[in-house]
């Protein structure tokens, strides 16, 4: 089930947006205030954004501005009561994905949602070839290759490390690697990650000891730098 974050401080609004979204199966959460919105964000990490700009705490421009900094590939359609085309090119430059005035139809607005999601499925598989330093690797043929020779991943280890290939340069906790990447709701510990990564520095770190990629995020978790 996709999830999706409403941001929208108007409770009518909000109740008509999660209907709409969870009769289309979506899995949906809501931040009312700008100032918490953040939070709510990493606490669910949303596959899609719905985003009002007039919100307490801190304006929609400013959200938009500071999710796209973090999360980039993550589509942000923006709802205001504004029609002004100046607004709508100032959000488009600040990164929003797309732009409905209100008052809205829902099935316009679901029809957008979708067409979001379609351009990031499709942009997700073409990123199937990624390189850095010495590695080149394949994902739709599970291949990875250093310095020429063929190194072995388990599944389990091409699948954190694209994971962190489509999130490079953010800190990663491993609660959310336990989520994602393999799927779990409830865990007793989080070693298996630590496992995982020493194993990925091994085979892919000139300097295991002293990694340049697979960093540690002291109180966090870690990050990938290309």
């Amino acid at each position: 089930m996709e999830k999706i974050l409403v941001i929208e401080d108007d409770l009518a609004v909000q109740r008509a947006l999660r209907r709409t979204f969870e009769s289309a199966g979506f899995e949906v959460s809501v931040a009312a205030d700008g100032a918490v919105a953040m939070e709510t964000f990493r606490a669910t990490m949303p596959r899609i954004v719905i985003l009002d700009l007039r919100l307490p705490g801190k304006s929609g421009q400013d959200l938009c501005r500071e999710i796209k900094q973090e999360f980039s590939n993550v589509p942000i359609l923006v709802l205001s009561a504004a029609s002004d085309v100046l607004d709508k090119v100032l959000l488009l430059e600040i990164g929003a994905d797309d732009y409905v005035t209100k008052p809205f139809s829902p099935r316009e607005l679901l029809a957008r949602v979708r067409a979001a999601m379609r351009r990031l499925n499709q942009a997700s598989d073409k990123s199937d070839v990624f390189s850095f330093d010495d590695v080149e690797v394949n994902f739709s043929k599970m291949e990875l290759h250093r310095d020429g020779h063929v190194v072995a991943l388990t599944p389990q280890e091409f699948k954190m490390l694209r994971f962190f290939l489509n999130h490079q340069e953010r800190a990663v906790s491993r609660t959310e690697l336990l989520n994602e990447v393999w799927g779990y709701s409830n865990y007793p510990t989080t070693r298996t990650v630590d496992t995982h990564i020493l194993r990925l520095r091994q085979k892919l770190e000139k300097d295991p000891a002293d990694p340049v990629h697979f960093r540690t995020v002291h109180g966090t978790g870690y990050k990938f730098v290309r």
